[in-house]
């Protein structure tokens, strides 16, 4: 099958990142939408309950290890405090193309949450990206520009106006799924749709 998917996500959510590994197996074509979470959360009313309540961050340290080893992907978390999220969300945004953009999230991601690296400014991301084979010397210019922090302002309001409230969140069309363990659903919604076409 070949589609479309909008992919909204921070680079602070593991399951994003587990997420993203399965999405970009599959026929579709992504449309990446990097967003601020906290501040989609904030708006909504939502709460990081796995960063305010100690036995849900335990759990969740545990099934996101699980979930690592269903995918076959490694997972060695860095410092996600220290980590500079909105400035690897700019990094995509920067991007000349669609497929850059790929490639700058799967690296960002691997080098955070496989890696264990912490990239806690433009320096280091920049770095990473050089180091996996990204010319980041196109995105220095970039990430930092007024249009590109308007670029992610406005994608963490459409996530606020369509309903996001947490990281990853994937439209089909205007179905809306929540979270790593729907990547079955949204296949399905591809088939169907691709079914009736």
């Amino acid at each position: 099958m070949t589609s479309a998917i909008e992919f909204f996500y921070d680079f602070r959510s593991p399951y994003s990142y587990l997420a993203y590994t399965q999405l970009r197996l599959m026929d579709v074509s992504i449309v990446l939408k990097p967003m601020q979470i906290l501040k989609v959360m904030e708006r909504v009313g939502n709460v990081p309950t796995t960063i305010t309540c100690a036995a849900k961050g335990r759990y969740a340290r545990t099934d996101l290890g699980r979930w690592a080893q269903r995918y076959g992907v490694m997972l060695n978390p860095s410092d996600m405090k220290a980590n500079d999220g909105d400035a690897m969300s700019r990094a995509v945004l920067a991007a000349a193309t669609p497929e850059a953009a790929a490639d700058v999230t799967l690296a960002l991601y691997r080098a955070i949450w496989s890696n264990g690296e912490t990239l806690a400014g433009t320096d280091a991301i920049l770095a990473a990206l050089a180091g996996a084979g990204i010319d980041a010397a196109g995105l220095a210019e970039a990430i930092n520009a007024p249009e590109t922090t308007a670029r992610l302002e406005a994608n963490t309001d459409e996530a606020v106006e369509r309903g996001v409230f947490g990281s990853p969140t994937i439209f089909v069309g205007d179905a809306m799924f929540f979270g790593n363990d729907r990547v079955e659903f949204v296949r399905e919604e591809l088939a169907r749709l691709e079914q009736g076409a």
